[in-house]
């Protein structure tokens, strides 16, 4: 692992030119007027991994460091060349688990560049960044076209990484100037009457689900965390992609077939904990429990704790800035 300081001299760029819409169309201009650099820190750590580095080392080093992905780095084409995510790990795990040609404590010995060339052919993602000079609209618009969750700040002259953008981060930065802004009529609409959030199909885990089931969903549903029910469908806990490194950490992936609730005994400190909210709430109100527990999304239950849907970052960005809709959802 390679933990690099980074320390960012100031760019020269123009604003995008802020132009007079309606007022619900606030927070578009505001995301249209705001570049990337402006949400990178004066000095930031990064941790980046080169290709040539140990699985293991690697995934011990993303739960040492409480980050979930890391930009990597190729010494021999000298360029970042995409990201190890706990996605990576998860879509190894379900496809060789079982496979009479691999096994699986083999696969942390190899270096990354062989899990990206061998392994994660099918899967595999080239790299997405964008120039701290695109303004945050481009940012959320990559985000969510591209349906993924980090965006690496990459300067187009040194070809350094200054920072990875994240929904967390950017409405977090949204939030601090909120207040200065026109109040948008929709902020207090429910969720319910502005339809944000997913109400259908449901993904969800029972405590006495296996691991390997829970890693299928996660892989055929492209969803990043999973409610855990009892059996009258009441939230108990949460099952997030991120609590699968901690298998990697502590080298217990060898068995897939706990429960997941065996699983979660494993979960490391950073828990976000299960945040939940009801359809008649405030757009404005769940926005505000996001940016203040920090977390990636709600889930939404009924009077009785019966979970109905889930209302996500990418969704609350979705609705807050790209009010043409023209991006799809991520």
């Amino acid at each position: 692992m390679e933990c690099i300081p980074v320390t960012i001299d100031d760019l020269e760029g123009k604003k995008d030119p802020v132009i007079e819409d309606p007022e619900h169309n606030v927070y578009t201009r505001f995301m249209k007027s705001h570049r990337c650099y402006d949400l990178v820190p004066t000095s930031s750590k990064l941790v980046v991994f080169d290709t040539s580095l140990q699985v293991k080392k690697a995934f011990f080093a993303l739960v040492s460091n409480g980050v979930r992905a890391a930009p990597l780095w190729d010494s021999k084409k000298q360029c970042f060349v995409g990201m190890l995510t706990i996605t990576d790990f998860i879509n190894i795990l379900h496809r060789y688990y079982k496979s009479p040609l691999v096994q699986i404590y083999e696969l942390e010995e190899h270096k990354i560049e062989t899990w990206r060339e061998v392994y994660l052919q099918d899967s595999f993602k080239p790299l997405v960044s964008i120039s701290p000079n695109a303004s945050l609209y481009d940012a959320v618009s990559s985000l969510l076209k591209n349906k993924i969750h980090r965006l690496p700040v990459i300067d187009p002259l040194t070809g350094n990484t200054l920072y990875i953008l994240t929904h967390k981060r950017i409405l977090k930065f949204l939030k601090l100037f909120i207040s200065e802004m026109p109040k948008p009529s929709f902020l207090s609409q429910t969720l319910e009457e502005l339809n944000i959030g997913t109400f259908k199909n449901i993904a969800v885990v029972r405590s006495d689900t296996p691991l390997y089931t829970a890693l299928g969903i996660f892989v055929e549903q492209r969803v990043s965390a999973l409610p855990v029910v009892d059996d009258k469908g009441r939230v108990v806990d949460i099952y997030s992609k991120f609590d699968v490194i901690n298998l990697a950490a502590e080298k217990t992936y060898n068995n897939l077939d706990v429960t997941v609730t065996k699983a979660l005994q494993h979960r490391s400190q950073y828990f976000e904990g299960v945040l939940t909210c009801h359809r008649h709430e405030t757009l404005e109100a769940i926005i505000n429990r996001l940016v203040e527990a920090e977390v990636h999304r709600l889930v939404v239950v009924d009077e009785q704790d019966v979970v109905r849907g889930i209302v996500s970052l990418s969704d609350i960005l979705q609705a807050l800035v790209l009010t043409d809709g023209e991006e799809g959802t991520a």
